[in-house]
């Protein structure tokens, strides 16, 4: 699996980056078959009293691209929001992979009654 966590108007701190990495646990836990995860945080600096921190995230599964993004004024409530979708979109695409189809029962021989 490959992770790339990158910042954009934004140092990516060693407590930025290992807060990232447990809450992807979470979600790989859920769902081992992930093949790359790309991770942006953005500083958005609307006015100067009003701040705004984004959080988004693509996951490349086979046959699949989800991408979630989530903004807060706090980065890391920011990082809560957006692992939350996350994981509900990851069980949603699990759920749809599975076959839920229940095998045909068995038909009765007739000559044996």
């Amino acid at each position: 699996m490959n992770l790339t966590i990158s910042g954009h108007h934004l140092d990516v701190t060693p407590a930025l980056r290992e807060y990232v990495l447990t809450k992807l646990d979470r979600v790989t836990r859920h769902f081992d078959q992930v093949v790359d995860i790309s991770v942006l945080l953005t500083v958005e600096k609307l006015k100067e009293k009003e701040r705004r921190q984004k959080a988004e995230v693509t996951l490349h599964v086979k046959g699949k691209d989800i991408f979630v993004e989530q903004s807060h004024e706090d980065l890391y409530a920011a990082i809560d929001q957006l692992m939350d979708k996350l994981d509900r979109q990851v069980c949603r695409h699990k759920d749809r992979l599975q076959d839920h189809h229940h095998p045909p029962a068995k038909r009765l021989d007739a000559g044996l009654s």
